[in-house]
């Protein structure tokens, strides 16, 4: 069976209608879209056409892509392209995620709107997560300490920058820096631009033009691939503690 024929049966099914009124809904006949869903003729490009407006989903995603795994027929929109974003599930119907490998990371940025490239992405079920979608990317540096390097954030997709909670930590994909996961600010009067800042004040804060999003990840937990020691533990609570006080300082400042 091709793809196009399980296709058009899985999401009409997922719509939960008969062929009887799918058929109506797109000005079709029951037999025609009988004859496509069994296989007996493929629809010409002018019904690829009238499925790909009623569906919204590319033409060449319904011709080439199993949209079998998709639970729903809910699409977002990333990077001003609509691509389709299932819900992974396995044969017991709970949710998987995918994992980005590390040494994959950097293609992720030519990837990611690819369905090809994400479906073969392994995945995992952690069962804890709260609904919505997520993905585990791994984490470089020491930049957001004490996130170690080598550790992975397991963040949930953000469908409108506008639900940024402002100094909560996101997987951030830009145009020019691929992945980083940053702490967001959105800056006082400023609706054109997000802060990046790193929890490691070594590193300087830097504004993002909004525009240059093309996904945005929350955090939802990190699952650590080294474990702490104790003196790793309590340097990062001095680190922290500074840092604090550097805040305190610099607002008794303001005061004066």
């Amino acid at each position: 069976m091709k793809p196009i024929q399980a296709n058009i049966k899985h999401l009409r099914s997922l719509k939960k209608m008969s062929q009887e009124r799918f058929a109506d809904e797109l000005n079709w006949t029951r037999s025609i879209v009988g004859s496509y869903e069994e296989g007996r003729s493929e629809p010409p490009i002018d019904r690829l056409i009238d499925l790909s407006n009623y569906f919204d989903i590319p033409i060449d995603i319904l011709v080439k892509n199993d949209l079998r795994k998709a639970k729903d027929t809910s699409f977002i929109e990333v990077g001003n392209k609509r691509v389709l974003f299932p819900v992974t599930v396995n044969e017991d119907n709970e949710d998987l995620i995918e994992i980005i490998p590390a040494k994959a990371s950097a293609g992720y940025l030519s990837g990611y709107d690819d369905p090809e490239y994400i479906e073969q992405l392994q995945k995992i079920k952690l069962p804890f997560l709260p609904t919505g979608t997520h993905r585990a990317f791994p984490i470089k540096g020491d930049s957001m300490l004490p996130v170690k390097d080598g550790a992975f954030i397991v963040a949930k997709f953000v469908e409108d920058i506008a639900d940024i909670k402002s100094g909560r930590t996101y997987i951030v994909l830009t145009k020019d820096d691929g992945l980083v996961y940053k702490r967001v600010y959105i800056p006082e009067g400023d609706t054109t631009n997000l802060m990046l800042s790193s929890d490691n004040r070594s590193y300087k804060p830097y504004l993002i033009p909004r525009e240059s999003v093309l996904e945005l990840w929350e955090f939802t937990c990190c699952i650590n691939t080294q474990e702490y020691d104790e003196k790793e533990l309590k340097m990062s609570s001095i680190l922290t503690m500074f840092q604090e006080l550097k805040v305190e300082l610099e607002a008794v400042k303001r005061m004066q």
